[in-house]
């Protein structure tokens, strides 16, 4: 199945109707700056927030300083900071959707406590919230590290929910994603994880939105996503003024992503992805048949580009964002292949060239030719020809 070629928008179009749809974006290294792979990151903030634009000229919202971003990867929480209030600032300027990531990345890898764990959060909350932006309260590593219960759980994350000022997204990222996460909200049982979780949300009606799930478990998500249906949230403004809805269930899956977003007779996802930064193009058209009450169309769409996002996305998948950087430069959206921290160098050559077939096959590439060509170079760097190349 071949995927239509998608056109770079002229205009930036409504957001989808049907679901909420945020791509989390990659942010571009400057590599002209003088840095260590331990050392704060140095970013090339032109072609990072034209990134950004490129994303909402299509319609999606961005998810900032998320994974994608190296959070926890090269970017501090220094860095993550100014990106957030940078963003949002270009977000207002366009009427661009914006969601940021609230964590802990502030403090010292081991001896924190429960407390500390409460503050770093806070901060970073106020943070979001002061930049305009919808927060997202990511998964903490620290609080992960403490080994707490249940109990820790509901406390802490109900002190905050008790503090927001509009509806934030809960975000579980397995521990595929992060092996730091597992035992996420007080049990490595992931049924018993589901019910504190559940808990949560339900204690605090009106300040969650939604929950993003990064399992790449579509069947647990399923199951997730219709207890999360009979939960309500506050009205956010605009078309949902003055009324409840069902709290949402955005999927993280980069696996399933296509029949999790299509949905069944008992409801659908929204989404909050990764692999929607290189998909962009797809993405939005892949909504906008969906709008249009073609769900066929939609899955025609982005069933095509599940092979590239399994290989993008393959174990160790932590380390799918050097896929995701590559098909950027190839794309044209950034100048060079150099990541925060080096990371370049996570993927190996026949991964990354097997990563440019995909994409090529797909459309993705606004000049085949000279992704081709940057692609041969970058093999060729690596002494590697392309007549030889795996």
């Amino acid at each position: 199945m071949t995927a239509p070629e998608p056109a770079a928008p002229t205009a930036a179009p409504p957001p989808p109707r049907s679901r909420t749809v945020f791509a989390a974006a990659h942010v571009v290294a400057d590599p002209r700056a003088d840095t260590s792979p331990d050392g704060p990151a140095a970013l090339d903030w032109d072609a990072t927030l034209a990134f950004r634009h490129h994303l909402w000229a299509h319609g999606l919202g961005v998810a900032e300083a998320m994974d994608t971003a190296q959070r926890g990867a090269g970017l501090d929480w220094a860095g993550a900071a100014e990106l957030i209030r940078r963003s949002a600032a270009e977000a207002r300027a366009v009427g661009g959707r914006l969601a940021c990531g609230a964590g802990t990345d502030q403090l010292p890898p081991t001896g924190s406590s429960l407390a500390d764990v409460r503050a770093a959060y806070e901060e970073q909350l106020a943070l979001v919230e002061d930049a305009g932006a919808q927060p997202v309260l990511m998964a903490s590593r620290h609080l992960a590290a403490l080994g707490a219960g249940p109990d820790a759980y509901r406390d802490l994350y109900g002190h905050l929910l008790r503090q927001t000022t509009r509806p934030v997204i809960l975000h579980w990222l397995g521990a595929a994603f992060d092996p730091a996460l597992a035992g996420y909200w007080g049990s490595a049982d992931l049924d018993v994880a589901t019910e504190t979780l559940l808990d949560i949300v339900g204690d605090h009606p009106g300040a969650v939105d939604g929950v993003k799930v990064s399992l790449l478990d579509a069947a647990r998500e399923v199951r997730l996503r219709r207890r999360l249906a009979t939960l309500r949230t506050a009205p956010t403004g605009g078309a949902e003024a003055g009324r409840q809805r069902a709290v949402r269930c955005y999927t993280g899956d980069d696996f399933h992503y296509p029949e999790l977003i299509a949905g069944d007779a008992h409801g659908a996802s929204d989404a909050l992805l990764g692999v929607f930064d290189p998909l962009a193009p797809l993405a939005a058209e892949a909504v906008r048949r969906l709008d249009a009450g073609d769900p066929a169309g939609f899955r025609a769409v982005l069933d095509s580009t599940v092979p590239l996002a399994r290989h993008l996305f393959q174990a160790p998948t932590r380390h799918y964002k050097t896929g995701v950087v590559l098909l950027a430069w190839l794309a044209g959206h950034q100048s060079h292949f150099t990541m925060v921290g080096g990371l370049q160098s996570a993927r190996s050559l026949p991964h990354l060239r097997r990563a440019h077939e995909l994409a090529s096959g797909l459309g993705l590439f606004p000049d085949p030719e000279r992704a081709a060509a940057k692609m041969r170079a970058l093999l060729a760097v690596h002494g590697i020809e392309e007549a030889g190349a795996p």
